[in-house]
């Protein structure tokens, strides 16, 4: 630490909707602490905008870690990762009011996390409409209250500073060098005087000295408005909302100042996620990387203790430790509590993963919401695709990974698309692969009952095989299953061969005259006959299968297809949106109601057959902005008139 610093390591995790500008927010930000930019990933085979970007600077003298956290929700685990070691988070959102509702996912994110928050209106140079509007939009995606701390200063129709409601001072913004102090504009006085007042009676339910100076109609310096502003920030109950346009490093030195005297040190942080006092090292690894050249690298926070090269930590030793000066990894002799660095080569350690204590809290991945069955081109690669499949989903632990004994399939589970796709080009780096869609796993049935008899009697040489047997064959209720029943009275078949009829009869169900498994039926063993010598388990097994199979052709079989309950969740303006799709779907409407825990977001219910859900979420979030998502169970069997294939 040098001199002039005050405060421990520090993690900011910038978090927003794809298109507000995060990334270039972290490249004004590096850039104002005196580190070079850089726009790329931190890994081979990374495209940017989807993993975190790591980048580490000192401002003022403060250590601080930056985490540019992927904007598509296909890639919304890697932001929760970052939010579960993060100290603060900025939400960073453009001005376009009608696009308020695409914060939505990143304010949610920030609830769960119960992590402390700034918002940033980003690109306020392209702003036409009034500030008070955007936030009035976006204020119902996020349940603390929305606090605007600026305003922008216009001169005409341009925005060329910003005003600082607590401070009552102005700044003038200049185009890729930092805001300068400027003399308070006259013609802004009214604006900034209502805005003002606007701040303090948000704060005067939480301090009785702000409620006082209103009801007296006295001015508040700006100690009496910062103390209770920091505090409700700091209690959960707020989020402070500043402004700037980060391509012109407009506000960018504002929010560090801010970030700088108002986020938690990481003793803090550690504190509120239950780290337990100590000197010995405890830490949290949020992502691991197959890093090419240097190997396997777990991120990790350090919550507790120190790190040495060639030490320790939770049973496994050091290989070397990483750091990212201005986003560049290198080697660092040692950590300290606070830090965030890459430890090499921990192989036992999994993302979400407590070394050294007990285990914290750690996000789980949402949901899988589209899918691919892979296969190597060549079966002489199956087992490097095992590995290459086991790397991935160590990398992602978004990913998940099927081996279907229904359809004998690998499956590949995903966020979406372009998730998959990432993954995929990943995979075809180390192995070639055929893809293609989950097979579904249909089902058969019959709708009348049939009886059938059949005979088997071959003569070979030595002994014959003799077995005749007649069964019945009927339809059961949905979900009833198999059953076999034997009838058999006055000795017509041996007790000791109808084992062998059960048996067989439910091995010939496993594929019936369409080419699935017959279910829901009983099969009946009513008659038969044997030969004293010729008879055998062998021969009656025969038997059975043959007539079942008969049967089963005639008995008028019918497809089945798999039916899921499936709950989409929208904003309420896409509510009748996802309705048609799921009618168009031949989904079956239950209902929808709203979300308990996510005002202005409704939840739609319906049964949909699984074969409709495959690219679902292509069509569904093609509808809503990106919002909408859904999740499904089975439910049930239905008859269908498609055929499998």
């Amino acid at each position: 630490m040098t001199q002039e610093s005050l405060h421990g390591p520090r993690c900011v995790a910038l978090i927003g909707p794809q298109g507000s500008g995060k990334s270039t927010l972290f490249d004004a930000l590096m850039a104002a602490a005196g580190q070079p930019q850089r726009r790329s990933g931190n890994g081979p085979g990374h495209p940017p905008g989807t993993e975190i970007r790591l980048g580490q600077a000192s401002f003022l003298g403060d250590p601080w870690t930056l985490l540019d956290c992927p904007g598509n929700v296909e890639f919304c685990h890697a932001a929760a990762c970052a939010l579960a070691v993060a100290d603060i988070a900025v939400v960073v959102v453009d001005p376009d009011p009608t696009r308020a509702a695409m914060a939505a996912p990143a304010l949610r994110a920030v609830e769960e996390a119960g992590i402390p928050a700034l918002v940033f209106l980003n690109k306020l140079d392209s702003l036409t409409g009034r500030v008070a509007d955007l936030l009035e939009a976006l204020q119902p995606h996020a349940r603390r209250r929305l606090l605007l701390r600026q305003v922008p200063w216009r001169e005409g129709d341009r925005i060329v500073g910003h005003l600082d409601l607590v401070s009552e001072r102005a700044w003038r913004w200049r185009p890729g060098a930092p805001s300068e102090p400027a003399p308070f504009p006259e013609a802004m006085r009214g604006r900034e005087a209502e805005a003002r007042g606007a701040l303090a009676e948000a704060l005067a339910d939480a301090d009785e000295a702000v409620l006082e100076a209103i009801v007296e109609d006295r001015s508040l310096d700006p100690s009496a408005l910062y103390r209770p502003l920091t505090a409700e920030e700091e209690a959960g109950h707020a989020i402070g909302v500043l402004i700037g346009a980060a391509e012109h490093a407009a506000g960018v030195r504002r929010l560090w100042k801010a970030l700088r005297h108002e986020a938690p040190e990481a003793a803090a942080t550690a504190e509120r996620h239950g780290v337990p006092a100590g000197e010995e090292p405890i830490a949290q690894v949020f992502r691991t990387q197959q890093a090419g050249h240097a190997g396997r690298l777990s991120y990790i926070r350090l919550w507790r203790g120190a790190l040495k090269e060639g030490g320790a930590l939770g049973g496994q030793r050091l290989a070397a430790i990483w750091r990212f000066p201005g986003g560049e990894p290198t080697k660092a002799a040692e950590a300290r509590a606070g830090d965030v660095v890459a430890l090499g080569r921990l192989e036992s350690a999994a993302t979400g993963d407590t070394l050294g204590g007990p285990a914290l809290a750690f996000p789980a991945p949402p949901p899988p919401s589209f899918a691919l069955a892979l296969a190597p081109a060549e079966r002489k690669d199956e087992v490097k695709l095992g590995a290459a499949l086991a790397r991935l989903i160590e990398e992602d632990p978004a990913l998940t990974l099927e081996q279907s004994a229904e359809t004998s399939e690998t499956i590949l589970h995903g966020q979406g698309e372009q998730h998959l796709r990432l993954a995929l080009e990943k995979l075809q780096a180390q192995v070639k692969l055929e893809t293609h869609r989950p097979r579904i796993p249909f089902r058969e049935t019959i709708r009348r009952p049939v009886r059938q008899h059949a005979r088997l009697k071959r003569q070979t040489g030595g002994h014959g095989q003799f077995a005749d047997v007649t069964l019945e064959v009927a339809p059961r209720p949905r979900g009833a299953g198999f059953a076999f029943v034997d009838r058999i009275v006055g000795g017509a078949i041996p007790r000791k061969f109808i084992p062998a009829c059960g048996e067989a009869a439910e091995e010939a169900a496993r594929k019936g005259p369409l080419g699935n498994p017959v279910v829901d039926i009983e099969v009946t063993l009513v008659d038969g006959g044997f030969h004293s010598v010729d008879s055998s388990d062998m021969a009656f097994a025969t038997a059975t299968r043959m007539a079942l199979q008969e049967a089963l052709a005639k008995a008028d079989p019918v497809l089945l297809e798999p039916v899921e309950h499936v709950v989409v969740t929208v904003p309420n303006a896409f509510t009748p949106a996802a309705q048609r799709l799921l009618t168009a779907r031949r989904g079956q409407i239950l209902g929808f109601a709203e979300c308990p825990d996510r005002p202005g977001w409704d939840e739609v219910q319906a049964l949909v057959p699984a074969t409709e859900l495959h690219d679902l979420i292509l069509e569904l979030r093609g509808q809503t902005l990106g919002l909408g998502s859904f999740r499904h169970r089975f439910d049930h069997l239905a008859e269908s008139r498609l055929r499998p294939g």
